[in-house]
């Protein structure tokens, strides 16, 4: 936190005064009058103004001594930001030189290494077109035989003027034999590609003869066995018509019966419920109602089942 400069300067005075004058008016306070008080206050009061000028114009003395000290670090300062981009820069020219004449180098060897490379190329080749030579005239020297007799047929064939066309024709038929032996050769492989191809074929097709009759087999066991099943079921379904026909022979007499029993309860009402012919639930209701109460001189259930119409 700041301190105000009165403040400041007010105890650095209290600190430059002697012990003794700051002790003195606590002393005397009892000793001396007023006035002389007075004027003591005033003689210090004159003392601190004086020492405070006198702090304030050493404190603007030295402010303007570091002004000017921080205006020459400044400057030098500028001068070292100077001095050091001029190095910089220095450094990085000189970086930039060695990197050229590397480069330069660098290109210089490659391009020795080329001519190098170049040069063992050339002797190679030069060696083996050495070596060509030679293998040339040996040939020459081993053919010059051949060519004295191509000589001696050429006088003997009119119809060749010189060497060449003679060594051509014979080139020729050399290349047609060439060529009818590749043919030849083409057609045998093609002959026994046709002959594998077609015993490929033929193992095919027995293959699938005989998976055919495989399946023929299994087809004619699955019919049998059709067969077998459909014959069990129709004997099924005749037994199951035949039982049906049985029961509902037994439902309609037993329909038959309901009803009669129902006609002769309604016989022996007064007002008998109107139900329909097809309704034998609810005519068996009512005979079971019938029975279930007192019998009657008029009706007795013995007389319903003793009826001629009853089951």
């Amino acid at each position: 936190m700041a301190v105000p400069w009165e403040e400041y300067f007010r105890l650095a005075l209290q600190e430059k005064l002697p012990a003794s004058s700051r002790k003195i008016p606590e002393q005397s306070v009892d000793h001396f009058p007023p006035v002389l008080r007075l004027l003591e206050k005033r003689q210090e009061l004159a003392d601190a103004d004086r020492g405070l000028r006198a702090q304030k114009e050493v404190f603007q003395t030295t402010r303007a001594a570091l002004k000017g000290r921080w205006e020459q670090l400044e400057q030098k300062e500028q001068e070292l930001k100077g001095s050091f981009v001029r190095f910089d820069k220095f450094l990085q020219d000189t970086e930039a030189r060695r990197n050229r004449a590397l480069r330069r180098a660098a290109q210089e060897r490659l391009q020795a290494d080329r001519r190098e490379a170049e040069a063992l190329r050339l002797r190679a080749q030069f060696k083996e077109l050495q070596r060509e030579r030679a293998r040339l005239r040996c040939r020459l020297e081993r053919l010059e035989p051949c060519a004295r007799l191509l000589g001696r047929v050429l006088e003997q064939l009119p119809e060749f003027q010189e060497v060449p066309e003679l060594v051509a024709r014979f080139d020729g038929l050399v290349d047609m034999q060439a060529a009818l032996r590749l043919t030849e050769r083409q057609r045998l492989a093609e002959l026994e590609e046709a002959r594998a191809q077609l015993q490929r074929l033929r193992d095919a097709g027995q293959s699938e003869l005989l998976g055919q009759g495989q399946q023929r087999v299994q087809l004619l066991e699955r019919l049998e066995a059709a067969r077998e099943r459909t014959l069990r079921w129709e004997s099924k379904w005749i037994q199951i018509q035949n039982t049906g026909a049985e029961k509902t022979l037994l439902l309609g007499r037993a329909r038959i019966a309901a009803l009669n029993l129902f006609q002769l309860v309604c016989r022996h009402k007064t007002h008998p419920p109107a139900l329909d012919i097809e309704d034998t639930e609810g005519q068996l209701e009512q005979v079971s109602s019938l029975l279930t109460c007192p019998p009657t001189p008029r009706f007795r259930a013995s007389q319903c089942l003793k009826s001629p119409g009853s089951v």
